[in-house]
């Protein structure tokens, strides 16, 4: 039989003990990350630390290094500054994913603000600013002691969710008294997300004046030894876009999961999103949408390279309508599945 317990009013603190900030719960959203601009020198630091992750090129540094930072930096900042250009936010001077992740970050403070005063909010960037370790330490600062790990990524993989959960617990290593910390699971089969994704695609159709022949669900693409490996990243490709087609009730055969955004000389995941725009293209397609759900906030991936590139491409092929829908950014159903994900999460914290 529980026994009432009288509640102890706190204890004041010696004078000379240091000042301790009030005890919150903090939740920080990652993501990948973008350069300050679009300049070479920039985006060559963004590309420098991004490539020399040992998540992301697994290669020994005495191999790959002296590839990097010769042949790859002397020629990849300029192509992908101009791509980057092509989106970048002139009057902010930020990239879209920059802005996308904050406005993420302040639409879930201010939701949480009246129903959990105590939890705070902040966002940071794998690769470039604000860095992990920087917005880990200033949630630890303001008095959170508990701590979730948000990784942005739906479908996880070893060379996103992993490297960005290496970097928090780097910084961890580092700290005289660790906060407690918590990381998001992977939620590529969540019914929230895939109801989200459902919606936020229905309504993105109903816009157009004409009805796909074809829907692409493309993902980023990994090389293909990385499955080889056991990184679970394609089966959780495949089991959304099998997830997708069955909510959205859409034919099997105008349905297809691809691939994007492969570089280098190794086989990627297949099938390759450019390659099968073009095929689509030369088969007589002519009306095609695509989305790209591995994606929690659009980026130069799919405002650049989808949006722009495979609609140029599909149109010069002989295709005459092209739609790439929206992530699901900072939209009302979007901040819903990251509320709901960080309520659960936090269970038991809150």
């Amino acid at each position: 039989m529980r026994r009432d317990v009288p509640v102890r009013a706190p204890r004041a603190l010696p004078a000379d003990h240091p000042v301790l900030a009030p005890r919150r719960v903090g939740v920080l959203l990652i993501n990948l990350g973008t350069p300050e601009g679009t300049d070479y020198w920039s985006v060559r630091r963004y590309l420098s630390q991004f490539l020399s992750d040992r998540r992301v090129v697994e290669l020994t540094p005495l191999l790959w290094q002296p590839i990097l930072q010769g042949i790859v930096l002397s020629r990849r900042p300029t192509k992908s500054g101009e791509a980057y250009a092509s989106i970048w936010d002139k009057e902010r001077n930020e990239s879209p994913l920059r802005a996308i992740t904050r406005r993420q970050a302040e639409g879930l403070a201010a939701r949480f603000a009246e129903i959990h005063p105590d939890l705070e909010v902040d966002w940071a960037m794998r690769y470039g600013q604000p860095s992990i370790p920087a917005r880990l330490q200033a949630l630890q600062e303001c008095g959170c002691e508990r701590i979730l790990l948000l990784p942005l990524y739906p479908q996880y993989s070893a060379a996103t969710t992993a490297t960005a959960c290496d970097e928090a617990f780097r910084w961890a290593m580092r700290q005289r008294w660790q906060p407690s910390l918590r990381v998001g699971a992977p939620y590529y089969d969540d019914p929230r997300y895939i109801e989200a994704l459902g919606r936020s695609m229905l309504a993105s159709l109903e816009t157009l004046a004409w009805e796909p022949e074809r829907l692409l669900v493309s993902f980023h693409g990994m090389p293909r030894e990385t499955l080889d490996k056991g990184d679970p990243y394609h089966c959780h490709c495949q089991k959304t876009g099998r997830l997708l087609r069955d909510w959205l009730d859409w034919p099997e055969e105008r349905f297809q999961v691809v691939f994007q955004s492969r570089f280098g000389p190794k086989e990627w995941l297949q099938p390759y999103a450019d390659a099968t725009v073009a095929a689509l293209a030369a088969e007589g397609v002519k009306r095609l949408a695509i989305v790209s759900p591995g994606f929690a906030a659009d980026c130069l991936e799919t405002l650049e390279e989808l949006a722009i590139g495979l609609k140029e491409s599909f149109l010069r092929g002989g295709g005459s309508d092209f739609a790439y829908l929206p992530c699901l950014n900072d939209s009302p159903g979007g901040l819903d599945l990251l509320q709901d994900l960080v309520e659960q999460e936090l269970a038991g914290w809150l």
